[in-house]
């Protein structure tokens, strides 16, 4: 073994220990969230503070298990359901709109292609008071469908901007050889582009389902009912005037994270591979 490979060597190890270090770091909060729910509320406050618990404490997880206003689990499905249907309108909507603008020329396509971008830059504190009158109009205040359609122009414009790109990187040749095949165009999209850009596919899903997930704004603007509100209103609603209820807050904290993390944990080749590959082609 020469020099330079003893160099290299030695710089490997080097990173390897910067790399989890960096890792300990970035988890900690996450620990600390954790073992915070199950300390008691005197533990809590103790300084010097314990890392781990003198006595451990589930009362913040069994209280949620009680019909009150804040339920964990119930707040939970309604987030799920929140999530899950802002997810299926995003990718059914994103899907042939984005091919569209990928495969045709049409006059005004950069300015549509620009106000999808331009979606993405606007704070939600500009649209919340517009969207708030015109579901009011509608009637649909306190209703989960507001906090579904409003999650869903944000997923919406996200997954054209990326499948757009994915739709413009397959080759026309592909296609129509399909023709040939005697597909038309809408079967050769289901069966032959589709199932190409399927990793931007579920890219776009796992960001819909996660921009909905943790929004905060919309669900807590137009679901005025406790029992109807997602599981991050239900954080909110422990910071209280009088004081934080630490132990039920870090317990709600760690049940929302919960689908984050499996979420990150298997579908990460998918979202990695999903990125890159979309960004071939503008």
């Amino acid at each position: 073994m020469n020099s330079e490979q003893k160099l290299h060597g030695k710089l490997n190890v080097i990173l390897c220990i910067l790399a989890l270090i960096l890792t300990l770091v970035l988890l900690f909060p996450l620990f600390w969230i954790f073992v915070t729910s199950i300390k008691t509320e005197q533990e809590i406050f103790q300084f010097p503070p314990t890392l781990f618990p003198n006595k451990m404490n589930f009362t913040s997880y069994a209280a949620q298990l009680e019909n009150g206003d804040f339920n964990m689990f119930r707040s939970f499905a309604n987030s799920m359901f929140i999530s899950l249907s802002c997810m299926l309108i995003a990718v059914v909507l994103s899907v042939p709109a984005s091919y569209g603008l990928a495969r045709y020329r049409f006059k005004g396509k950069k300015i549509c292609t620009l106000g999808f971008l331009v979606t993405q830059m606007l704070p939600v504190s500009v649209i919340l008071t517009p969207m708030f009158m015109m579901f009011r109009n509608m009637h649909l205040i306190n209703h989960p469908l507001t906090a579904i359609l409003a999650d869903a122009t944000i997923g919406i414009p996200f997954s054209i901007l990326i499948l757009k790109n994915y739709f413009a990187s397959i080759p026309k040749d592909l296609e129509e050889a399909s023709y040939i095949d005697g597909c038309n165009r809408f079967t050769a999209f289901i069966r032959i582009l589709i199932p190409i850009a399927f990793p931007g596919v579920i890219v776009c899903a796992i960001f819909s389902f996660l921009y909905a997930w943790g929004d905060l704004t919309y669900g807590m603007t137009f679901i005025q009912d406790q029992v109807n509100r997602p599981i991050t209103a239900g954080i909110f609603n422990f910071m209280g005037q009088y004081g934080t209820k630490w132990s039920y807050l870090t317990a709600f904290a760690v049940v929302t994270i919960i689908p984050v993390a499996i979420i990150f944990i298997f579908m990460q080749k998918y979202i990695i591979s999903g990125l890159t590959s979309g960004a071939v082609k503008g």
